[in-house]
């Protein structure tokens, strides 16, 4: 990973005055190249600091997220794939709340897409879908960001620190409510009739 975040920090160094729309470039090819969105907002914090690091990522996080969007849109048949793949990771659950998705989205082994696509579920317009995507990468952007700034700083009690706070928050940000559709709940009631 450090060797990925000094070629990205490398090809930014000379882009002059033109970095940041490079910067927020990068974060829109991102999907294609692979990248961690985490790794790319460490090494906006270490180019732009804290502040213009955390305000460019959020901008290109975003509109990476309107890209899949876009993308899904136009291609069914991968917005079906995708949902078979949410289906055996997450299952037939509660939806997540935005807070939740925004935690998760903090969690670097987590696939972004597949959180950009429970945001999808969740609401029902374009506006809606890109203001709950805006709102739940404002802190992605902000951690990473802040974390690149500090990298050579930071010690590991911190880090445990984060970590607890973040599982804390997580367990507090979900919904409190269940709903469970008609036929679902008398599925399981039938299926437990079956094996008793």
């Amino acid at each position: 990973m450090q060797h990925e975040l000094t070629e990205i920090l490398d090809i930014l160094k000379f882009a002059g005055i033109f970095a940041p729309l490079f910067f927020i470039l990068l974060h829109l090819m991102r999907q294609f190249l692979f990248l961690p969105v985490g790794l790319i907002c460490m090494a906006g914090g270490v180019l732009f600091g804290s502040v213009y690091g955390t305000l460019y990522s959020i901008i290109g996080i975003t509109l990476s997220s309107v890209l899949f969007y876009g993308l899904l849109k136009k291609m069914p048949n991968t917005l079906n794939r995708f949902l078979k793949i949410k289906r055996k990771v997450v299952g037939k659950r509660m939806p997540f709340s935005i807070g939740q998705i925004a935690i998760l989205k903090l969690v670097p082994f987590i696939h972004f897409q597949l959180l950009s696509l429970l945001i999808l579920e969740i609401t029902k317009s374009f506006k809606e879908y890109t203001k709950a995507s805006t709102v739940s990468n404002v802190p992605l952007a902000f951690m990473y960001s802040t974390f690149g700034h500090y990298i050579f700083k930071i010690s590991v009690i911190w880090g445990i620190g984060i970590a607890a706070v973040m599982l804390v928050l997580f367990h507090l940000l979900r919904k409190k409510e269940w709903v469970i559709k008609w036929e679902e709940f008398f599925e399981k009631e039938k299926s437990n009739a079956k094996s008793a």
